[in-house]
């Protein structure tokens, strides 16, 4: 009998050590956006609501991409959020957001995104899509999970299309794709 106890006390500690191990504090998420120097990334809490938010803005795809998109700039942004001041599970789904500057609508009839990564083809779906004409902005809104964003983050050669446009992600981008997936782990510091 006391064997089968060792063994329960045993994998109840196992199990505790894989919980802890599991956890990121929002200090450690600071360290590791400074260490990953991710200089266009935000983490903020909101005490009202006990929620935390971690915020990337990439840089811009450039004036020849945008040009021959038709817009005058292209870029995005993503997030996620997670209750408290402790990471303790990877989100399913990052926000992820393009901004479009253009004088007239550019993908409100087409906005399904597909990203070619190495040799894989990932349908991203249709963007859930906002406009602000008198700001000439479009928004094009995806949620992609942490493992399709580590395929495109991980490879060199990634590129993109949105409705009838392409462009391709630049290093910076897959800098900043490939760290927010390392800040969404909670084991991964």
């Amino acid at each position: 009998m006391s064997k089968k106890i060792s063994l329960i006390l045993f994998f109840t500690i196992l199990s505790t050590v894989n919980i802890f191990a599991q956890t990121k504090t929002s200090e450690a998420i600071e360290k590791q956006i400074k260490n990953l120097r991710l200089a266009q990334t935000k983490l903020t809490y909101n005490p009202e609501s006990n929620v935390s938010k971690i915020m990337v803005i990439a840089d811009d795809f450039g004036f020849e991409q945008a040009k021959a998109a038709k817009v005058q700039a292209f870029s995005f942004g993503m997030a996620f959020f997670y209750q408290g001041k402790s990471l303790t599970a990877a989100p399913g789904e990052i926000n992820f957001t393009f901004w479009v500057k253009t004088d007239k609508p550019r993908f409100a009839e087409n906005h399904h995104l597909t990203v070619f990564a190495g040799t894989e083809t990932l349908d991203l779906g249709d963007a859930r899509y906002a406009a602000k004409p008198n700001d000439n902005m479009e928004y094009l809104n995806f949620k992609i999970s942490p493992e399709k964003l580590a395929k495109i983050g991980n490879s060199p050669e990634a590129r993109l299309k949105i409705g009838n446009a392409e462009f391709k992600f630049l290093p910076s981008h897959l800098k900043v794709i490939s760290g927010i997936v390392k800040i969404a782990n909670p084991s991964e510091f």
